[in-house]
């Protein structure tokens, strides 16, 4: 599976992403279940990125937040 090259919008700066299809999908149905767009959610992604000072570039951090997010849905709640 190669990755799929996009540009997005982030704080008013053009960028481009590489990513595999698969994290396409599931940051476009992330960013329909909060209402947002694409960019927004993406600019979200980065902004934590930069706060915590994770090394890793933008793809990286997208990849550790679909995986972190797929990872929470499937533990089961403790109620």
């Amino acid at each position: 599976m190669n990755p799929i090259k996009r540009s997005v919008t982030i704080r008013g700066h053009r960028t481009s992403v590489s990513l595999e299809e698969i994290f396409w999908v599931e940051l476009h149905q992330e960013a329909h279940e909060r209402g947002v767009t694409l960019a927004a959610l993406i600019d979200d992604i980065d902004r934590i990125r930069v706060e915590q000072g994770m090394l890793s570039g933008l793809s990286g951090a997208l990849r550790v937040h679909v995986a972190q997010r797929l990872k929470a849905a499937q533990t089961p709640s403790q109620d």
